[in-house]
């Protein structure tokens, strides 16, 4: 799927990463999904609105909604400019801090870097502009 075309493909560990790709996606997909249809509910938009909005078929829209595909970033763009938002995106370790480290010392986490606000400022902005 993601990672190469060599021969790779039919290691073991080839296939346990792509499963683990194959489930990130998965989730990734039903959070911006469920996320795109709770601000829809919340503001009253109508798939047939948020098409027209985006210059777009509502069969479209059932296809980015129905979460069978891939979403690019400019259809995630789009999205967020048809329903007056931002997406929120936060890349948070799995690991605990002391697994970076072979020697077992843990090293301070870095600093957030974040280009929008949280979740809850920005939903509170949001709020005011309705």
């Amino acid at each position: 799927m993601v990672f190469g075309h060599g021969r790779d493909q039919q290691n073991p560990d080839h296939k346990a990463i792509e499963a683990r790709v194959d489930e990130e996606m998965h989730g990734l997909v039903t959070q911006l999904t469920n996320g795109i249809t709770f601000h829809m509910r919340e503001c009253g938009l109508s798939r047939a609105e948020l098409a027209a909005r985006m210059g777009v078929s509502p069969g479209r829209i059932s296809q980015i909604l129905g979460g069978g595909e891939n979403l690019t970033l400019r259809t995630l763009a789009a999205l967020a400019t048809a329903l007056d938002a931002r997406f929120d995106f936060e890349l948070s370790s799995l690991k605990a801090p002391d697994e970076y480290n072979s020697r077992g010392t843990a090293e301070p986490a870095p600093a957030a870097n974040h280009h929008s606000f949280p979740r809850t400022q920005h939903q509170r902005d949001a709020s005011r502009r309705h």
